[in-house]
């Protein structure tokens, strides 16, 4: 038997190698790790909703947020690549690189965007499509675009983009919006100061150098500190509402309370501390990944739509064709914390 060896050429395995190397970049743009807080946030919004969606329609609608939440990431290093060029935590992003140019992330995120919306409004529903559209436009226009670069309150009020996922999981399922989805947007809306200026408290230099008005940058650490702490103090009673209002059980509370706790200390740790203490904020900004990602998976674990005290024509507008109620996650707290391990949030 002849034996014939094929070779191939070194050229066409560096294209490939640096094709692939290409996709990859433009995945990253997506902030693939940020991404996950939205989707996750968004899937708990949908399972504890009253009406349980199809689990063929409702995975379509979860892939159609998870490529929203991806466009609104490209699009803001799109125009963010000024600032990033500058900052050396994003200095090694696809665009201040020159990998893939300003015009090319534009494109793929407006793509992405068109396609998210109308994709979700086929899987789910219009006011769901239509809350994923604003979401996208919020953080991209109003945070990115205007608040980013011109008020130390960027983050308290951009934030808003950050806490709509709940409310877009619930719109898919129920066709509008109730007070529980609303009260996880406050939860998130709360925590989201707090978290990232822990992380911007490090970074104050950086932020300077890039000319972006963070609080820590205006305000100076003491300032910083102090308004971390009081949001920290509001988060704690506003994440037990759930339990408080009927839609989630005993051990949603516990976790709630627990985690909570160790918030509230860190933070306090934060405001005693020396102004050359870095691991103080370093260590609120870790746990409120932490924190964040166990409070949903209590909720997702122990949640109840059913129980909630709020009335049913408050929680229930046009839902999308239901099946059998899909699978909760009884390990939640377990997988929550190993996202919680591999991701990490960025400005």
């Amino acid at each position: 038997m002849k034996i014939t060896a094929v070779s191939i050429s070194r050229p066409r395995l560096l294209s490939r190698s640096v094709s692939t190397t290409r996709v990859l970049d433009f995945l990253a743009l997506m902030k693939p790790r940020v991404m996950l807080l939205a989707v996750f946030t968004a899937f708990v919004g949908m399972m504890i909703a009253p009406v349980s969606p199809d689990p063929l329609l409702g995975s379509l609608a979860m892939i159609a947020i998870a490529v929203g939440a991806g466009a609104a990431g490209v699009l803001n290093m799109c125009y963010d690549a000024d600032i990033d060029a500058v900052m050396k935590r994003t200095a090694s992003r696809p665009i201040p690189r020159g990998i893939i140019s300003r015009a090319e992330a534009q494109a793929f995120g407006l793509v992405l965007a068109c396609s998210a919306v109308i994709a979700l409004s086929f899987a789910a529903n219009v006011a769901a499509a239509g809350l994923l559209a604003f979401t996208i436009f919020f953080y991209v226009v109003i945070y990115t675009l205007w608040l980013k670069r011109k008020t130390p309150q960027n983050i308290v009020i951009g934030g808003a983009a950050g806490a709509l996922p709940p409310v877009v999981g619930w719109a898919t399922a129920t066709g509008g919006v109730g007070a529980e989805p609303l009260i996880l947007f406050l939860t998130i809306f709360l925590w989201t100061p707090p978290h990232f200026w822990a992380l911007s408290l490090n970074r104050a230099d950086e932020y300077w150098r890039a000319g972006v008005p963070m609080l820590p940058v205006v305000a100076g650490r003491a300032a910083t500190t102090r308004q971390i702490l009081i949001y920290s103090v509001f988060l704690v009673p506003v994440s037990m509402l759930p339990w408080a209002c009927g839609f989630a059980g005993p051990l949603y509370a516990a976790t709630a309370f627990a985690c909570g706790a160790i918030f509230l200390a860190l933070a306090w740790q934060l405001r005693r501390s020396k102004e050359s203490d870095r691991q103080a904020a370093r260590r609120l900004f870790v746990f409120s990944i932490s924190y964040l990602f166990l409070l949903f998976a209590a909720l997702l674990t122990d949640g109840g739509g059913s129980r909630s005290s709020f009335p049913a024509s408050s929680r229930v507008s046009r839902p999308i064709p239901a099946s059998a109620p899909a699978a909760t996650l009884p390990s939640g707290a377990q997988t929550a914390h190993s996202f919680a391990i591999n991701t990490a949030v960025e400005v």
